[in-house]
């Protein structure tokens, strides 16, 4: 199951009286109705925990009334977080966001690595759905009907209008949707086909937003993997295996491709340190790792997606090509 996430009418971040803040703006979409607020914050704000977004929602939290942590929300509910101003990480500019397909329905586009799809805590205008503001104007309403990390590329598929993110939504959540990804991973692996079926639960010793494997407490999961080709480079040995995702768990093929003996080339969450990450949102992480991660980024592409029209109901399938950093590292 992937959930529609999308501030739909959320403006860049407008600066607060006195300097200093900046007031980030949400509008809860409609398969969010009903949710706690403070769950629905949790779902947007994944780095913070309930009680961090309780705080926030008691000291932070601009609207017209008071809401509380267990208001429940409803669709088009627009509100803002009073937020610290920092300086925001640089992303790729809004034409690097490139237009695959657009009708009355649709959008899907192919996303660069390094842009996040929503507001985070680290960032607010740097995001596709302010992207989308920039390039289309800001009365164009385009809602991702998945989720897609940052530093992840390719295809993300939006949805213009209530009955059409509804349609995906569905889709999403029956099992209609089929994606495909290309990975870049570490080692040979001794098949040429190989599945990993290991039940994936939410937060770690270390991180509260990565996954981990945990078969008692765990969700279904299951990837099938499929090696296109094996090569070496500077005396080490990679693949590059293209991801069929059976389910559709947080970084599932990140943390699958880890179980089995094979992490992704870049991944600071899942690769060969487990502090890693840690250090990099930290701004401290040594030169000696991003060596040992050899990219600055997670070897992950979102190549090819499969779904039901949201208004025909026949199946369309779109691909996004190998991004030009991935194919350097292949050559």
């Amino acid at each position: 199951m992937q959930a529609l996430e999308d501030e739909d009418d959320a403006g860049p971040p407008a600066m607060a009286g006195g300097g200093g803040t900046v007031l980030v703006r949400y509008t809860v979409e409609p398969n969010y109705a009903g949710w706690r607020l403070d769950k629905y914050l949790c779902e947007k704000i994944r780095r913070l925990s309930r009680t961090r977004v309780q705080e926030i929602i008691e000291n932070d939290l601009v609207f017209e009334r008071r809401l509380k942590p267990s208001t429940s929300v409803w669709a088009g509910l627009t509100f803002e977080l009073r937020k610290t101003v920092m300086a925001e990480p640089t992303v790729p500019p809004p034409e690097a966001l490139l237009e695959l397909f657009r009708d009355e329905a649709l959008l899907v586009l192919n996303k660069p690595a390094g842009l996040p799809i929503h507001p985070t805590a680290r960032y607010h205008a740097g995001t596709l759905v302010e992207q989308l503001k920039l390039k289309y104007g800001p009365g164009f309403r385009a809602d991702p009907a998945h989720r897609l990390d940052r530093e992840t590329s390719g295809l993300v598929v939006c949805g213009r209008t209530l009955h059409a993110c509804q349609k995906l939504m569905k889709s999403f959540m029956t099992g209609a949707v089929a994606k495909q990804y290309l990975a870049i991973v570490e080692g040979h692996p001794r098949d040429d086909v190989f599945e990993v079926d290991a039940p994936i639960s939410e937060g770690t010793a270390l991180i509260r937003i990565a996954v981990r494997i945990d078969e008692k407490e765990g969700k279904p999961a299951r990837t099938r993997f499929e090696v296109e080709r094996r090569f070496s480079r500077d005396g080490a040995d990679f693949a590059l295996v293209r991801c069929f995702p059976l389910t559709g768990r947080q970084h599932q093929i990140r943390i699958h491709a880890q179980r089995a003996g094979h992490a992704l080339v870049g991944d600071k969450m899942y690769g060969p340190d487990p502090g890693y990450f840690d250090r990099f949102s930290k701004h401290d992480l040594e030169p000696e790792a991003w060596v040992r991660l050899r990219l600055p980024r997670q070897a992950l592409h979102a190549a090819s997606i499969e779904f039901p029209h949201p208004t025909t109901g026949v199946r369309v399938r779109f691909e996004a090509p190998l991004t030009p950093d991935l194919i350097e590292f292949l050559a």
